[in-house]
């Protein structure tokens, strides 16, 4: 599939997931959004690891951030919360909307803008304090142009926290890993569509299941030092996969440029 049909595609299938309520379309409760205010706040990048608080700046208040690939109505809201001036980018009109919910029900200032997180054209050099961006390049084809365009837009000294998906999960074939077994058959880097036949992959696009991609550690930790990144701050994570039991699923970093 070219690029721009992937795009179009998963933003259909990330609508779809706002529609039956997955974990990362779920708004934030009003608790958690006064929690923010006074400063007390705890936002995902990956499954369950809430970011560490000295990974962002000591005081929000005034601090530009983008949340790439970040819609729901989760972290932008909070972050708006916590008194930062936000930007939620997302490729789901969905998702934003999600986000706009939680401005209006909270009384948050946050500005929502539907793209695709591989062209940021939109932002000029150095707009941006800090990018967070939760796992979400898991269904982008390519990471390295958005690690570029991320440094572009980020100020000098400015902060980039990151969640990815460890790519050695997509190695064990899909149809199997719905049974419980690990069965190694994928090789990385992979594509959804890679272990189907022409007949499942049509299924699955018909259903608008997201089309996934796995990339690889070099891509995504190599990627970011090629950018002009350095890596200041790692974590694993888990999540309730049986997998999880063997090794960590995700993992966040944190880079400064």
């Amino acid at each position: 599939m070219t690029k721009d049909r992937v795009v179009s595609h998963n933003a259909k299938a990330w609508d779809q997931k706002v529609q039956n309520a997955s974990p990362w379309t779920v708004p934030v409760s009003h608790e958690a959004v006064e929690a923010a205010r006074t400063g007390r706040f705890s936002i995902l990048l990956t499954a369950k690891k809430p970011v560490p608080r000295d990974w962002f700046p000591p005081v929000l208040a005034g601090t530009n951030i983008l949340c790439l690939a970040s819609g729901g109505g989760q972290q932008g809201p909070i972050l708006a919360a916590a008194g930062a001036d936000v930007t939620v980018f997302d490729i789901s009109s969905a998702q934003l909307e999600r986000d706009r919910l939680v401005a209006r029900r909270e009384g948050l200032s946050l500005k929502t803008v539907q793209g695709d997180m591989q062209d940021l054209s939109r932002f000029s050099d150095g707009a941006f304090d800090l990018v967070f961006c939760p796992v979400s390049v898991t269904y982008i084809p390519a990471v390295e142009p958005v690690f570029g365009q991320v440094y572009r837009v980020l100020k000098k000294g400015g902060t980039f926290l990151f969640g990815a998906t460890n790519p050695f999960v997509y190695i064990f074939n899909g149809a199997d890993w719905d049974q419980d077994r690990f069965t190694v058959s994928n090789r990385l880097p992979f594509c959804s569509l890679d272990e189907l036949s022409a007949e499942e992959a049509a299924a699955m696009l018909e259903q608008k299941e997201a089309i996934e991609y796995s990339h690889t550690l070099e891509s995504l930790i190599g990627g970011q030092t090629a950018a002009g990144f350095s890596v200041t701050g790692f974590y694993e994570d888990v999540d309730d996969d049986l997998i999880c039991r063997y090794a960590a699923k995700y993992f966040a970093t944190r880079a400064v440029k």
